[in-house]
């Protein structure tokens, strides 16, 4: 499932400012979201009020281009615009997006790119194959799938993304068409169907994802899931050969196929998936931060350690990565590793603004301080 649980609006383009969304949400316009499958020109169709505030706020005027991606976004986000809130579980069409004023990444991506495209401005979805977000509420969430609304302004490529706290995958977002975005509309509607308990209604849109793009296999991954919960397993069984088929190292299909072979006692199978999985587990950095990050919550640190280490070497450059890594050291009582650790963090972050960077040198600042004091009282 595509879903994102954003904190505000993130520019990566030069000389163009980020806005942050109101934290507050407004009053709400009542307006059900219908569970029928909506066609594709029904989910990208723009309401005849939202069109009017468009040309209003963002067209009309005669802005330059950068101007009107400026007003684009403080159209969505204030109050005498959409005033978008966000929702993880809001998959919605854009005229439901209007009516409810709410959007999780993927209907904000939809919504933004459609709007802009409007206005004269080059965008396009993107999609990350993997990303890892931290919170301060909810600890981590590591994320497969994640879009995001990709731009072109004079020459210059930007990103749009509702979330500012977020890792990407070392491909970045990569540009996909209209089909694909669709595709991840429909994965998202099935999923929560099927989490709901309508298994009909998720099969219809796990079909329509396929539909819109064939070799989507988080879909056929869904519908692996979907028939082993109905006790169809052979059929589950093929729709995960299938998934693996379009991509053998995907992990949610390597893992769920290998329960499926359990589950019918075919343990030669299992065990070789399993296997299979370990060894993309053992080269994928966001799984072994993952794995460092559960053994830090049972406080085993010499595990987490461990774990840390590896993402690091598979994948140097992430800032949030070598924190962590900090953090285990730390609480493992290697203050001296810590504190390298730190510098480095605090280091790469240094692109990313000012605001991560005095973070990280404060709990730097912080590490010393104790590395002080335990050193006078000795």
């Amino acid at each position: 499932m595509t879903a994102c649980r954003p904190l505000m609006l993130w520019m990566a383009l030069a000389a163009v400012p980020a806005w942050a969304a109101e934290p507050a949400a407004p009053p709400l316009p009542t307006a059900p979201v219908t569970t029928e499958l909506p066609t594709p020109a029904q989910i990208l169709e723009v309401p005849a009020p939202l069109l009017t505030l468009l040309q209003e706020q963002v067209i009309d005027p005669g802005y330059s281009r950068e101007r009107r991606l400026q007003r684009l976004v403080e159209m969505i986000f204030d109050t005498q615009g959409l005033h978008l809130v966000y929702d993880p579980d809001a998959t919605h069409t854009i005229s439901e997006t209007w009516q409810t004023r709410r959007a999780n990444c993927l209907s904000f991506t939809l919504l933004f790119v459609t709007l802009a495209n409007l206005a004269g401005i080059d965008a396009h979805v993107q999609e990350v194959a993997q990303v890892v977000s931290w919170y301060q509420s909810s600890g981590v969430i590591y994320s497969i799938g994640h879009v995001n609304a990709g731009i072109v302004l004079d020459g210059r490529s930007g990103t749009v993304d509702l979330d500012h706290n977020v890792l990407y995958d070392r491909y970045g977002p990569q540009k996909i068409n209209g089909q694909r975005a669709l595709a991840h509309f429909y994965n998202n509607r099935g999923a929560d169907r099927m989490a709901a308990g309508d298994t009909a209604g998720a099969r219809t849109y796990f079909r329509a994802a396929l539909a819109q793009a064939p070799d989507f296999v988080g879909s056929w991954n869904n519908l692996g899931v979907l028939d082993a919960r109905m006790g169809d397993l052979d059929q589950a069984r093929r729709d995960y050969e299938t998934a693996l088929r379009l991509q053998p190292r995907h992990g949610a299909s390597l893992s769920n196929a290998s329960a499926l072979y359990r589950r019918v006692g075919d343990t030669r199978q299992a065990q070789r998936l399993a296997g299979r999985l370990a060894r993309v587990q053992r080269s994928d950095p966001f799984a072994q931060y993952m794995l460092g990050a559960r053994a830090e919550q049972r406080r085993d640190y010499p595990d987490a350690v461990k774990f840390y280490r590896r993402a690091v070497r598979l994948y140097d450059s992430a800032h949030p990565f070598h924190f962590a890594l900090a953090r285990a050291y730390f609480l493992a009582g290697d203050p001296h590793r810590a504190s390298l650790e730190m510098q480095r963090a605090r280091d790469l972050a240094g692109e990313n603004g000012d605001a991560v960077t005095s973070r990280y040198q404060a709990k730097l600042d912080s590490l010393q301080r104790w590395r002080q004091r335990g050193t006078n009282a000795h």
